[in-house]
């Protein structure tokens, strides 16, 4: 099972947390500063955290130099990701 995850990445904020959608994908909020991959080191450290990952399953795969990025994600399935963003974000999941 893999999944892609489109993020906007906002750097520097006060802490690192899922902040919520973002048009077909997610907003993250990292505390670490965009310089020499630390924002990046940080948005992969949250999203192992968030999504109980391990780190070798979760790898950027474009815009590593920019806000919106997309990430690789191994072994979960795409309605799991979400649920578990949304959860972490404090949104609600409608019914379907």
């Amino acid at each position: 099972m893999s999944a892609r995850l489109t993020l906007r990445v906002s750097p520097g904020a006060a802490r690192s947390v899922v902040v919520g959608r973002y048009g077909a994908g997610w907003k993250v909020r990292v505390a670490a500063a965009p310089e020499d991959g630390k924002a990046n080191d940080a948005v992969v450290r949250l999203l192992v955290d968030t999504l109980s990952l391990p780190a070798q399953d979760v790898q950027i795969v474009s815009g590593r130099s920019s806000r919106d990025k997309i990430v690789a994600l191994e072994g979960m399935r795409p309605a799991e990701i979400e649920r578990r963003l949304a959860e972490a974000s404090g949104a609600r999941e409608e019914p379907k």
